[in-house]
């Protein structure tokens, strides 16, 4: 066992004992390491000023992407790559190619956002490939610059990122990588990471077994994926949490594997990792998990902490209730499977026993016969809380529907399946307008929402039942029905810039 965690950075390893469980990759770097170029700003993952680097080995390469080093856990960093704003100037003085885009194109004023915006495009310009205006203001979606406009920022970005030709990114991290990858693969050493005392500690096992039998001596410790939503308990609420268990170093706990009955995914595959498997499944979901957060938020953020969270505005748990999907939990040996929608039981209350954990979700394949779709409803396009979600998968015989799930997130006090509404459109034609009205009413007998500052209740039962109308209008194919602002399931829902 390892007392003490050890990361990358500047061509060294740096080793970290004695912190305590809840510090952050931002106190640390600024703390610490007196990295003042990355900033504190909203703490809590929205602005993107906090934004820096992370590198690990995925597939044998490394892949950088970026975080939010606000709410990202010190300890979650063992084994990676750190890179800020500061490590992107050479020795000499030397400008990277982001950084000397942005002088160019004038895209910064007050500064305090750019480092932030740097460190996105950089993790962008380490990509291999053009890129897009669209993949540009995808990961410019998580930076908030409150000065110039994003015009001279995405100039910047195009200038850096979208010409650069179909080779290794031309600066010094393209250089190093084959060394960075022998450190990276170095410390990787599978030994369980322990860092604290029996009473307060932050935790990553290694396996599955040194995992489950730490939550058994420990059942009332926290459990962290991404930290993504944890770490808002840290710099939001301010709760103590004394005991922390990392998911994020268990060996084959973020597999994500396609099958013919459809995916395996285990629960620290992030919505980064998993994005390609699930959008196969269905365009929808692809433009799903695109709008979930910011690209910072993807890249830390699991499917598996979306659904053990339990809120009831996740934006995956509707979708994946309406293809059918089951969760696999673990309590010392002992392994159970459940459908996903009697996972949730009350606001805050999940089918869990203190020490039992999610190990992966099985997600079913639609079949030919079925019709699927998933609406989020936000305040923001980019980046923001559902106030509805919706998802629907109906199951056809000809024209005539023989099976319907239906679930809602925003609706009630936790993701939950609109049963009333099903049942009233068994036996309904898809093209029979009129018969869609017993389902449609039938919503206020499976929903009674609430207010609150993201929509009001009259907002979001009519809402629910104009996404349950737009989804009926789509799968009918009514050939001169517009139901897209952006993007269209003809080509893959790729958003239209």
């Amino acid at each position: 066992m390892r007392d003490r965690i050890r990361y990358f950075s500047r061509g060294q390893i740096v080793e970290v004992a004695g912190f305590a469980p809840t510090t952050t990759l931002l106190d640390h770097l600024r703390l610490e390491r007196k990295r003042l170029g990355t900033k504190e700003g909203c703490g809590e993952g929205d602005c993107g000023a906090c934004t820096v680097a992370i590198g690990r080995l995925e597939a044998g390469r490394v892949v950088y992407r970026p975080v939010n080093a606000c709410i990202q856990l010190l300890g979650q960093i063992d084994g990676a790559e750190i890179v800020t704003v500061e490590d992107l100037t050479g020795p000499d003085g030397a400008l990277h190619p982001v950084q000397d885009a942005m002088v160019r194109h004038h895209g910064s004023q007050c500064g305090f956002c750019t480092p932030g915006i740097v460190m996105s495009l950089f993790t962008l310009y380490q990509e291999e490939g053009e890129a897009s205006r669209a993949a540009v203001l995808d990961r410019l979606a998580g930076n908030l610059c409150r000065c110039t406009g994003y015009r001279p920022i995405v100039d910047a970005a195009l200038d850096a990122c979208g010409a650069r030709p179909e080779a290794a990114p031309a600066d010094a991290f393209g250089a190093a990588r084959a060394e960075t990858a022998r450190a990276l693969a170095g410390l990787a050493d599978g030994i369980d990471l322990f860092v604290g005392t029996e009473q307060s500690f932050f935790a990553a096992p290694a396996s599955i077994d040194s995992l489950a039998n730490l939550l058994l001596a420990h059942p009332d410790a926290t459990i962290l994926a991404g930290g993504t939503d944890v770490g808002l308990w840290v710099t939001k609420q301010l709760r103590s949490l004394p005991k922390i268990v990392h998911l994020g170093r268990v060996a084959g706990l973020d597999a994500i594997e396609t099958t013919a009955e459809g995916l395996s995914i285990g629960a620290t595959a992030t919505y980064a990792a998993a994005e390609a498997a699930i959008a196969a499944l269905d365009p929808d979901l692809g433009e799903l998990l695109r709008r979930i957060g910011s690209t910072q938020v993807r890249a830390s953020g699991t499917v598996g902490g979306n659904v053990a969270n339990g809120s009831p505005i996740g934006d995956t748990p509707p979708a994946l209730i309406a293809l059918g999907a089951t969760i696999e939990l673990q309590f010392g040996t002992e392994i159970r499977r459940l459908p996903i929608e009697d996972f949730f039981i009350a606001y805050g209350k999940q089918d869990r026993r203190p020490g039992e954990f999610l190990r992966r979700i099985l997600v079913p394949r639609p079949g030919t016969n079925d019709a699927f779709r998933a609406f989020k409803l936000s305040k923001r396009f980019d980046q923001d809380i559902s106030a509805v979600m919706a998802a629907m998968r109906l199951t056809l015989d000809g024209r005539t529907i023989t099976a319907a799930r239906i679930a809602f997130g925003g609706m009630a006090a936790t993701p939950k399946r609109a049963s009333a509404t099903e049942a009233a459109l068994v036996g309904v034609s898809i093209d029979d307008e009129a018969a869609w009205l017993p389902a449609l009413d039938a919503l206020s007998v499976d929903f009674q929402p609430i207010g609150d500052m993201r929509a009001s209740a009259t907002y979001r039962a009519t809402a629910a039942r104009g996404l349950l109308t737009k989804g009926l209008i789509e799968i009918a194919g009514r050939p001169t029905a517009e139901t897209r602002v952006i993007g269209h399931r003809e080509a893959g829902l790729e958003r239209v810039a």
